[in-house]
């Protein structure tokens, strides 16, 4: 009776997948029938949650992948460096303190925390890390400094953005690179009205501005071009007539954060008068910048914790927190905080769990380069491996759920569309799953996906 009951039970199990998979073929040959995909590549994979094969098309082929590609560096994170890792940020002086002078200079130095000054963290907000500063030097009767303010940001390579990325990318919120010291996500906002650019929430020393905005439309155009170090931006493209907030990527968050600090010390009453620079900024003007000496500790101060980063950086894609995680293994790894770096140890890492190393072509750690070529199949098994492991449910939380009730990453970019996550059908039946679509050209291009993904309720 047993048996009967098993090989029916299995023969039904069959059936059911046997059913999905042709909905699946069906919905996906529906897909590429379109006009919208008459010239597209796509790479479609679905697994059970105990990595049983369900359907495929093309699931070996390596595409662009955006956002999606988040998933890799997200689980490689958390279980190299461990989902409790935290960032520190110190602030050191050289010299000696004397009757409330002091005699030498005033360091900031960080192993690249990404959440120095970000608000979405309770408890590390700007706010915080500058109380603590001030507290700081109160506590050493500090009311004069002698020397200069320099932000140490050695503890990365000079390089700020992955080769690769978008020109027309870069100067956006969300092409911001990475600095040894970042600050407020390395992302400055304009109050725009109109094409008049009114306010900005940071000082951005030294950047002319060349203003070519339009009016017109309902939503915002705008491209912001500027790059690491530069003196020179330009925003262009279109705003409607109204009240705006636009985004772009700071050109030199060490010098961005060293002149707050010159604020918060003339606003503590605190005389400071000798001059704020950064070691990358020494560094170009052919200087050998002073570095923060280990000794001397005037603050230690620690980031939120990694799964709190994760969280973000998955369930609102900061491709800024991607790249420094990258940095970061790099650095950790490979003994080198460099994307090469960092790039190599995931390739390395991803390997070593069983993916072949030609679906895993990764150019950086967002998705935000082109060149990134990764299979929908790499990914579903990069899912499957999470799944297995402790942290897993700080992973799992960070998914947005989209496409009426499915808990999915998701990544955009120029006729680009691609998802990757878990689902649990109606039945119950749990599956994993990833679809990269590239060069689809209709406008609904996130819709067509869920038409095929929907098969799977």
């Amino acid at each position: 009776m047993n048996k009967l009951f098993l090989s029916l039970l299995f023969l039904t199990q069959l059936f059911a997948a046997q059913n999905i998979a042709q909905k699946l073929d069906n919905a996906t040959k529906n897909l590429l029938n379109s006009s919208s995909a008459y010239s597209s590549s796509l790479s479609f994979y679905v697994a059970d949650e105990s990595g049983n094969f369900i359907y495929e098309y093309d699931g070996n082929k390596g595409l662009s992948t955006a956002s999606t590609q988040k998933i890799f560096t997200a689980a490689a994170a958390l279980e190299t460096l461990g989902k409790n890792y935290q960032y520190t940020t110190t602030s050191t002086y050289s010299g000696k303190i004397s009757d409330g002078t002091l005699m030498g200079n005033l360091f900031i130095n960080s192993n690249g925390d990404p959440t120095l000054g970000s608000w979405r963290y309770e408890n590390y907000k700007p706010e915080n890390f500058k109380q603590k500063l001030i507290a700081a030097l109160k506590d050493k009767n500090i009311i004069k400094i002698s020397g200069d303010l320099i932000i140490d940001d050695s503890y990365f390579d000079f390089q700020k953005t992955p080769g690769g990325w978008p020109w027309n990318d870069m100067g956006n919120y969300y092409g911001a690179g990475v600095w040894g010291v970042n600050w407020r996500e390395n992302q400055f906002d304009i109050n725009m009205n109109g094409k008049e650019m009114k306010s900005f929430n940071v000082n951005l020393p030294n950047v002319k501005w060349i203003n070519k905005i339009k009016t017109g439309g309902n939503s915002d155009q705008s491209l912001i071009f500027t790059a690491p170090y530069s003196d020179v931006a330009l925003i262009t493209g279109t705003l409607p007539g109204k009240s705006i907030t636009v985004s772009g990527a700071t050109p030199n968050p060490p010098l961005t954060l060293g002149n707050e600090v010159k604020d918060w010390l003339s606003e503590a009453g605190i005389d400071f008068k000798g001059k704020v620079t950064s070691t990358s900024l020494e560094e170009i003007m052919g200087e050998n910048g002073e570095k923060a000496p280990k000794n001397n500790l005037l603050l230690e101060y620690k980031s939120p914790t990694l799964d709190q980063i994760v969280y973000w950086f998955l369930r609102k894609s900061v491709n800024f927190y991607g790249e420094t995680l990258i940095k970061t293994l790099g650095k950790e790894k490979k003994n080198e905080g460099s994307f090469d770096a960092g790039i190599s140890y995931l390739k390395e890492f991803w390997k070593s769990k069983g993916i072949n190393s030609s679906m895993i072509n990764f150019a950086d750690g967002s998705g935000l380069s082109p060149q990134n070529y990764v299979s929908a199949r790499a990914e579903v098994q990069a899912l499957l491996y999470s799944k297995k492991q402790n942290w897993f449910p700080e992973f799992f939380e960070g998914f947005p759920t989209q496409g009426n009730a499915m808990k999915m990453k998701s990544g955009t970019m120029k006729d680009t569309k691609s998802f990757a996550g878990y689902h649990t059908s109606k039945e119950g039946k749990k599956y994993v799953f990833a679809i990269i679509i590239n060069n689809y050209q209709g406008s609904d291009i996130s819709d067509a996906l869920y038409k095929v993904l929907n098969n799977l309720k």
